[in-house]
C-alpha cells in the first residue's frame, strides 16, 4: 500500500512574501463535519492565518473557511481558532525557537492527504523590507533574462 493521494486545496503565497522559510511541518487539523466539506469544496482562506501556542497545545489563528451551503445550524464561526495536532515534543522544540530566535510559526498550505485534511506549518523567519526588494529585484531580472534569452524584447 503506497503513500495516500495528496491533492492541494490551498496555499499561503502571502507567507513566502512576507518569511524566509526555515523548515516546514505537516500536522493534522481539528475540524467540524460542515468545515472539512466546505474545505473539500476549497472555500478556504489562508492569507492572514498564523499559528500561536497556548498551554502546550499549537493552534491555528485566522484561517477562513467559508460556511458550508448546506450546514445550516451545524456550521462554525468561519474566523474561529482551530487545534493543530503536533507531538508534544515537536509543540515544545518550536515553541522554544518562537521565543528565543525571533522566529515566526506561519500555515503554508492545506491540502488533502487521503481522506484527512493535513496544514503545512513553517518555522518562518520574518523579512525586512529590504530584503523583500531584493527578493522583487532578482525575480525582474531572471524573468528579463528569460524573455531575452527567447528572442522577445
Amino acid at each position: 500500500m503506497g503513500r495516500p493521494e495528496v491533492k492541494q486545496i490551498a496555499s499561503n503565497r502571502k507567507a513566502f512574501h512576507d518569511y524566509f522559510v526555515e523548515d516546514k511541518f505537516e500536522a493534522g487539523i481539528e475540524l467540524a463535519g460542515t468545515e472539512v466539506k466546505s474545505i473539500r469544496q476549497g472555500n478556504v482562506n489562508l492569507k492572514d492565518a498564523f499559528c500561536g501556542v497556548k498551554d502546550g497545545e499549537m493552534f491555528l489563528h485566522g484561517m477562513h473557511v467559508s460556511p458550508y451551503e448546506q450546514g445550516n445550524i451545524f456550521n462554525k464561526d468561519p474566523r474561529r481558532v482551530r487545534k493543530l495536532l503536533f507531538h508534544k515534543r515537536e509543540i515544545i522544540k518550536l515553541q522554544a525557537k518562537v521565543q528565543q530566535d525571533g522566529y515566526a510559526l506561519v500555515p503554508l498550505s492545506l491540502y488533502l492527504s487521503g481522506h484527512r485534511v493535513k496544514v503545512e506549518v513553517a518555522l518562518a523567519r520574518g523579512k525586512k523590507l529590504y530584503d523583500k526588494r531584493e527578493a522583487a529585484a532578482k525575480r525582474d531580472a531572471k524573468r528579463e533574462m528569460e524573455r531575452m534569452s527567447r528572442g522577445r524584447y
